[in-house]
């Protein structure tokens, strides 16, 4: 989906019909007064303070009339400057306006434009006329604090969006449409997989039963394919003293994503953002030598990062989420090797689930910028010379990025392009020459002598709820066999008679280990055949008289009209079969 506010013609196109929004709410509501109205990755939205008056989607349609009213009559946009002076005289009556001018410097050109019988303060630039301005829809209505302060008033947000066609309009709103069928919070909501409660607080998202069996299925999925790979697991606690943070380093460059610090008997705590300091410390808890690396340590890990309030998204973006986590100690001729087994895992893992759009972007540090970066200049460029000389060497095209690495090392991204939305960071490796050497961690080599030992910091899922999210929107809930939380739905035509044969599959198919409910219900067969579709369970068993004499199943597959009859057997191995292949 096209992002408004990085293309120049539609944020300029956007920023104009921002101001047509509010000249038609001013013809509308005579007192309405207006903070600030900038354009957004979806539209634009204008905050506004009509007093006690609160507007609904109801009253859309009638500032939208207003709207093509005023376009239609075309009237052009005209840009004025003015002083500082002269803007606090125009604009004395409007609070929101004096305090944006007040925090002006005297010698600052400010800018107005005006459209007919409108103007508002505005930097711009706008189109020339209003009437280019006619394609356009109302999208939504919110809350907004003034200044984003809760302590200040709320104001109404409106939320719209503006195309140079009707065509591109249309388009565009059935590209939203599209996103919000496949929002997870939607999802999640409908299929029971996650909900999130004021009481319990924002950002902290709970799993279902529904969803703790997603969850659970991508835990053993990704942890047998480590063990595999020699990974040895642990578990840590999702706190450390501040201390521990103020070592590695993150207390001075990632506090303030760092919720507040707490005190207990003389400690100062924190709850952990990320795993890496505590897996330090399982590596110094022992003596290593050079025959023991590498050490692959891996952990489904629960963090603790501040988001704001606004950022929040589900199980996407939340304040408590668990990374699919591991830190291999290496020594540097394994970094090759290594790190190119980290990308045949993300490689497979996607091939596994059916990920296919993806690109890898390697962030590296900005030189200049000796604040957020570890400054050590020789570490730098050893550490991302090594990079791309993996990369290159086991042929993984990636694009660079300058700024974006951690504060320690350089890093590997997978960008993943999902369904709706814009592309964003799944899986990571991350090449850190700094944290062992803070945390004095060493092997004895070969020849007797003390080494320090590089990292890889990998995270495959990335998180696993942010891994949900994104499959769950990506599947639009049709979750492959292997991961649907009911995999099996069974109604029987009419209880009386079929029941008996009904409850004797569903125990057949539990005792095999599969996931499998009996619908038993008094409701009339079309509504429980309904209802299994809409909680997109991938196979339904309709068992009626014809079923029950000859001993047989008859099932209908999710998304599909037709029913299919079969032996018990034949279904079970069918049952098996998809449930080998994880794309299915």
């Amino acid at each position: 989906m096209i992002n408004i506010k990085e293309n120049e013609g539609l944020n300029t196109l956007n920023h104009s019909c921002a101001h047509l929004m509010a000249q038609a709410i001013k013809h509308l509501y005579p007192d309405a007064k207006f903070w600030v109205g900038p354009v957004v990755e979806s539209g634009f939205y204008y905050d506004i303070d009509l007093g006690d008056i609160q507007i609904s989607m109801d009253d859309l349609p009638k500032i939208e009339k207003e709207m093509k009213k005023i376009a239609k009559d075309g009237k052009k946009i005209i840009r004025h400057e003015i002083s500082k002076e002269e803007a606090l005289e125009k604009f004395k009556d409007d609070p929101y306006k004096i305090d944006l001018i007040s925090r002006m410097s005297d010698e600052e050109t400010i800018s107005c434009y005006s459209q007919g019988d409108f103007t508002d303060l505005c930097r711009g630039p706008h189109v020339e006329s209003v009437k280019l301005c006619k394609n356009f829809k109302l999208l939504k209505i919110a809350g907004a604090y003034f200044k984003g302060d809760k302590n200040n008033k709320m104001l109404q947000r409106i939320y719209g969006v503006c195309f140079p066609t009707k065509e591109e309009l249309e388009a565009y709103l059935n590209q939203l449409e599209e996103a919000k069928e496949r929002d997870h919070r939607k999802i999640g909501k409908d299929l029971d997989i996650f909900f999130t409660n004021e009481l319990v607080g924002k950002g902290l998202p709970m799993y279902l039963p529904n969803g703790y069996i997603i969850w659970e299925e991508l835990e053993n999925y990704i942890k047998n394919k480590e063990k595999k790979l020699s990974y040895q697991h642990v578990l840590t606690p999702p706190l450390g003293n501040v201390l521990l943070y103020k070592t590695s380093g993150h207390w001075d460059h990632y506090k303030e994503n760092m919720f507040p610090k707490m005190e207990v008997d003389n400690e100062e705590f924190v709850l952990r953002p990320m795993n890496c300091p505590h897996h330090m410390m399982i590596y110094a808890n022992s003596i290593h030598s050079y025959k023991d690396l590498p050490i692959r340590i891996g952990e489904i890990a629960r963090d603790c990062r501040y988001e704001t309030s606004g950022s929040l998204k589900g199980i996407e973006r939340a304040r408590t989420f668990c990374q699919n986590d591991a830190h291999l100690f290496v020594t540097k001729e394994q970094i090759e090797s290594e790190f190119k087994s980290v990308v045949n895992l993300i490689l497979e893992t996607y091939k596994d689930l059916n990920i296919t759009d993806y690109r890898f972007e390697l962030s590296l540090r900005d030189p200049l910028d000796k604040v957020k970066y570890h400054d050590d200049d020789q570490m730098w460029n050893d550490a991302e010379n090594t990079l791309k000389h993996v990369l290159d060497s086991i042929g993984i095209a990636y694009t660079s990025k300058i700024g974006e690495a951690a504060f320690y090392g350089p890093k590997l991204d997978v960008q993943v392009k999902p369904a709706v939305g814009n592309e964003y960071t799944l899986s990571t490796c991350q090449l850190d020459f700094c944290l062992p050497a803070k945390f004095n961690l060493t092997y004895i080599d070969e020849d007797g002598s003390k080494k320090t030992p590089v990292v890889l910091h990998r995270a495959i899922f990335g998180s696993l709820d942010r891994f949900i999210a994104y499959y769950l929107e990506e599947t639009k809930g049709a979750l492959p066999l292997w991961l649907s939380p009911v995999q099996v739905n069974i109604i029987p035509v009419n209880n009386t008679y079929h029941l008996t044969y009904a409850q004797k599959i569903y125990e057949h198919l539990q005792n095999l280990n599969f996931r499998v409910q009996l619908d038993q219900r008094d409701e009339k067969l079309s509504y429980k055949m309904r209802e299994s579709q809409t909680k997109k369970i991938p196979y339904t068993l309709i068992l009626g008289q014809k079923e029950t004499d000859d001993q047989t199943i008859s099932f209908r597959k999710y998304g599909e009209q037709s029913t299919t009859t079969v032996t018990l057997e034949d279904f079970i191995n069918l049952l098996e079969d998809v449930k080998k292949n994880y794309k299915r």
